[in-house]
C-alpha cells in the first residue's frame, strides 16, 4: 500500500496510520458517500484544522482569557464568531462547543434543572438521542417527553404537538432532527412554545448549511437558541455553534464555559471561521440549492423505480427510505450497498417493527454528491445503481455488487472530491 505523499511527517513517523489514512482517501474518492450528515470540507478548512493553534490553551473567551498568550486566538474567536452572526443573522453566537452533543447540553445547563420537563421528536421517529431520548444522558437527567409523525403522512402534526405541549409543561423544547426529509416550520413550533412559556430551540445541525444558503427557512427570528455542528451541510470542521438572542447570551456562554467544558479547540475553531467566510459567498448558495434540488430529483428518480418514501419525498437534503416493500432489511441494504460503494447507513423508519440496530430503512443525501459537482442529470443514475444494490442484496448476487462498484468509481473519475489529493 502506497504511503500518502501529501503527508510526508505522518508517513514518516507512523507509516501505519498513514496508510489508512491513504486508503481513506482513496475510499473517499471512489465512492459514493450519501449518508446525509458527511460531506467534503474544501482545503482551506483542512489545513486551517491543521495548524499549530493545536498547541494552545485558552479557557475563557475573548479578552476573558485565564490564560496568557491570547493575542492571536483571540481575533481568530472573534472572527468566528463576527462571521456566524452575519452569516446567520444572530444577536449572538458561541463557537466553542466541541461538537453537537456538547452543544445540546449546554441548552439543558442554561435552561432546565434536572428532573425538570423536556419536549423533542423521538428518536425513530427522526428526532436526536440529546433531544430528551431515554439511552441519552439527557433523557435520564430531565424527564423526557416526544412528538412523532402522522402515519398517514409522515410529517409532524402540530395539533398533537400543541396537545402534547399544553399537557406535559416543558421547560425546553427541541425542533429538527436527525432523520427529518421536509422544511421543518419553525414559526408553528414558536406559536406553540410561546403559549406554554417554554425555550424553543432549533437543532438545525443537518440544514445548517441549507440556511445560511437560503435553501431552507432560517429559525433565528423564531426561536430562542439555535444549535448546530458546522459540518454536515455547512462543510466545516468537526464543531458546534450555539446561536440565540441577546438576552439568553449570558446564560449560554456559561453553560458551554465553565458549565460543561475547558479550553476550547483553537485549530477547530479557525477551521469554522474558514467555513463561514466561504458559506458567505455566491458559489455556497448555488451549492445549497444544488443539494435540494439533487435530493428532489433523486427521491423523483427513486419513486419511479418503486421505493416508499418516508413522507413520499424530500425538501432538503435526505431522503428517508423504507425497504419493507423490497423485502431486504435496512441493514442488509446498507452493508450491501458499501460493497458497491454506496455509502449510507440504515436507519429506523417511523413505526418501524424491527429493532433499532436492524430496522427497515436507509438514510441517503446529497451533499457530498453535490460537493463534487454532480447534477440532477446524475440522480437517475445513482436511483438505478440503488436499485441494483438493493435488489442484488435481496438476491445474494456479489458480482452484481462489484460491477455497481466499478461504474461508481468510473463515474466518479471525472468528480474530483474538494480537499482530497490528485493523482
Amino acid at each position: 500500500m502506497p504511503l500518502p505523499l501529501d503527508h510526508p511527517a505522518l508517513a514518516a513517523t507512523d507509516p501505519e496510520l498513514a496508510a489508512l489514512v491513504a486508503a481513506e482517501e482513496r475510499l473517499q474518492a471512489d465512492t459514493l458517500r450519501m449518508i446525509p450528515s458527511e460531506n467534503y470540507v474544501s482545503q482551506a478548512v483542512l489545513e486551517a484544522t491543521g495548524t499549530v493553534l493545536t498547541n494552545k490553551y485558552s479557557e475563557g473567551y475573548p479578552g476573558r482569557r485565564y490564560y496568557e498568550g491570547q493575542q492571536n486566538i483571540d481575533p481568530v474567536e472573534t472572527l468566528a464568531v463576527e462571521r456566524a452572526k452575519a452569516l446567520f443573522g444572530a444577536d449572538h453566537a458561541n463557537v466553542q462547543p466541541y461538537s453537537g452533543s456538547p452543544a445540546n447540553l449546554a441548552v439543558y445547563l442554561a435552561f432546565a434543572e434536572p428532573g425538570e420537563t423536556v419536549m423533542g421528536m423521538s428518536l425513530p421517529m427522526g428526532g436526536h438521542l440529546t433531544h430528551g431520548w431515554g439511552v441519552s444522558a439527557t433523557g435520564r437527567w430531565f424527564r423526557g417527553v416526544q412528538y412523532g409523525v402522522r402515519r398517514d403522512t409522515g410529517r409532524i402534526d402540530f395539533d398533537e404537538v400543541r396537545e402534547l405541549a399544553r399537557k406535559e409543561r416543558p421547560k425546553v423544547i427541541f425542533c429538527g432532527g436527525t432523520a427529518v426529509p421536509r422544511t421543518i416550520d419553525f414559526a408553528a413550533f414558536a406559536e406553540i412554545a410561546r403559549e406554554v412559556d417554554a425555550v424553543l430551540v432549533a437543532d438545525i445541525a443537518h440544514i445548517a448549511g441549507l440556511v445560511a444558503g437560503g435553501a431552507h427557512p432560517s429559525p433565528v427570528p423564531h426561536v430562542d437558541v439555535v444549535s448546530t455542528t458546522t459540518h454536515k451541510t455547512l462543510r466545516g470542521p468537526r464543531g458546534a455553534m450555539l446561536m440565540c438572542r441577546e438576552e439568553h447570551a449570558k446564560a449560554l456562554d456559561k453553560a458551554v464555559f465553565p458549565g460543561l467544558q475547558g479550553g476550547p479547540h483553537n485549530h477547530t475553531t479557525a477551521a469554522i471561521a474558514v467555513a463561514l467566510r466561504e458559506a458567505a459567498r455566491p458559489d455556497f448558495r448555488t451549492y445549497a440549492h444544488q443539494v435540494v434540488a439533487n435530493a428532489k430529483a433523486l427521491a423523483a428518480a427513486l419513486l419511479e423505480r418503486g421505493f416508499d418514501l418516508v413522507s413520499g419525498g424530500t425538501d432538503n437534503h435526505l431522503v428517508l427510505i423504507d425497504l419493507t416493500g423490497k423485502d431486504v432489511p435496512g441493514k442488509t441494504a446498507a452493508k450491501a450497498l458499501d460493497r458497491a460503494g454506496i455509502v449510507v447507513n440504515y436507519n429506523t423508519v417511523p413505526f418501524d417493527p424491527r429493532k433499532p440496530f436492524d430496522p427497515s430503512g436507509i438514510r441517503i443525501g446529497t451533499p457530498s454528491l453535490t460537493s463534487r459537482g454532480l447534477t440532477e442529470a446524475h440522480m437517475p443514475q445513482v436511483a438505478a445503481w440503488l436499485e441494483r444494490g438493493v435488489s442484488a442484496a435481496h438476491k445474494g448476487e456479489e458480482a452484481a455488487l462489484a460491477t455497481i462498484r466499478a461504474e461508481v468509481a468510473d463515474l466518479l473519475s471525472g468528480y474530483p472530491a474538494p480537499g482530497l489529493p490528485t493523482a
